[in-house]
């Protein structure tokens, strides 16, 4: 009787064993799934985070490559605009040592930096160009390049050409001529604050016009119709 009792009461503790170790075995499945999950969830998000980073970066990266750079297109901007201020500035600063008077009253620039272009060239009768020039030629030249204005070649010519005024109404691009070898024989263009430019035996330079020489020679003031100036008047020493 023991003997029939005792298997059947061993199948049913094993019954019961195998009861007991299965929610465990459950559980522990449950939580390594869950833990899993939780990580792969972790590895998710970080993974999402760095693609959105490397995106935000790339847009931010394509965005400053692919249109233009305002700093660098306001840099070259004023470069270049510093660089013609630099140059105007040095031209007023030269000529207005040579006139002695102030670089606001440099303005007419086109003016300035013809004679600059032909300043120095040496002396030659019958000469039009940079190997040599004579007077009349020198003014005819800066007359068509400055104003536009075609003057006859020679400074009688010139002189014939010009309403003549009094040497207190001269104004800047005036005509003076002197008599340096037998009637009106030498022209310059005044500027201002009693100095002109001309085409001397020593080259072109800036001349003024009281030094003793040219008060001896002075014929006259003469103005080209169609020529104004905001320059001063000839101030007397």
């Amino acid at each position: 009787m023991f003997k029939k009792i005792l298997p059947a009461f061993a199948i049913m503790a094993l019954l019961a064993g195998c009861s007991s170790l299965k929610p465990t075995f459950t559980n522990s499945k449950q939580a390594s799934t869950l833990g899993n999950e939780t990580k792969n969830e972790i590895k998710f998000l970080d993974i999402t985070s760095d693609d959105n980073d490397k995106d935000t970066k790339s847009t931010i990266k394509e965005e400053h490559t692919s249109g233009p750079n305002p700093v660098a297109s306001n840099e070259s901007h004023l470069n270049t605009g510093s660089s013609e201020n630099k140059a105007s500035s040095a031209l007023r600063l030269k000529y207005s040592q040579l006139l002695n008077t102030d670089p606001t009253q440099i303005q007419n620039l086109s003016l300035y930096q013809t004679i600059d272009d032909w300043y120095g060239t040496h002396y030659r009768l019958g000469g039009t160009g940079k190997s040599g020039i004579d007077c009349s030629a020198f003014v005819q030249t800066v007359y068509g390049s400055v104003f536009g204005v075609t003057l006859p070649r020679t400074a009688r010519d010139q002189y014939k050409a010009t309403r003549h005024i009094s040497r207190t109404e001269l104004q800047e691009g005036d005509l003076l001529f002197f008599n340096t070898t037998g009637g009106v024989s030498h022209v310059g263009i005044y500027l201002q604050n009693n100095k002109f430019v001309h085409a001397s035996v020593s080259g072109v330079m800036i001349s003024d016009m009281f030094e003793p020489y040219y008060v001896k020679h002075f014929i006259s003031a003469g103005r080209v119709a169609g020529i104004s100036s905001n320059s001063s008047a000839l101030v007397n020493p």
